[in-house]
């Protein structure tokens, strides 16, 4: 058995890679909670368990960052109200929160609160990666909503 690369670029993309799937195992979670109520502790359990890094379907889930995939989670669940409440404050006139569809609030949710609550994570990186979420379940406008709405919540939250 080979030797893993230990170099610093390797381990980089690595990281970024398994983060990037956490992100997304994320949104995933918090759209079943959306949907079915799941609680918190049993939602990580599932996706430990069942989920990530698994095959599905011939789909491969990638393996994620679980500890990042757990403080997503856990923080977008422990401050719903709060993240919710940013959120609306920020959609435009004649929107509200009960207007956008689950996974759109899904993906906003886990990049607000990485906004808030992940101050290690650069604001572009988290924009773009959720941007990139975006584009797995919509199409480039809806991609560009995610990008203006989490831009606007950075500026107010990470001064």
């Amino acid at each position: 058995m080979p030797a893993p690369d230990t170099r610093p670029h390797t381990r980089t993309a690595a990281r970024t890679k398994a983060r990037a799937a956490a992100r997304l195992a994320a949104v995933q979670a918090l759209y079943q909670h959306e949907m079915e109520g799941t609680p918190t502790t049993a939602l990580l359990h599932e996706f430990h368990q069942h989920r990530i890094g698994a095959v599905i379907e011939e789909v491969e889930y990638a393996d994620a960052d679980l500890d990042f995939f757990d403080d997503l989670v856990r923080g977008a669940r422990a401050r719903a109200d709060e993240i919710d409440e940013l959120v609306a404050r920020h959609l435009a006139k004649g929107w509200n929160l009960p207007r956008l569809d689950k996974p759109m609030k899904a993906i906003l949710r886990a990049g607000t609160y990485e906004l808030l609550a992940r101050a290690d994570v650069p604001v572009g990186v988290v924009i773009s990666e959720y941007v990139d979420v975006a584009h797995a379940f919509y199409d480039r406008r809806e991609a560009g909503f995610v990008n203006g709405l989490l831009d606007t919540i950075a500026k107010q939250v990470r001064t």
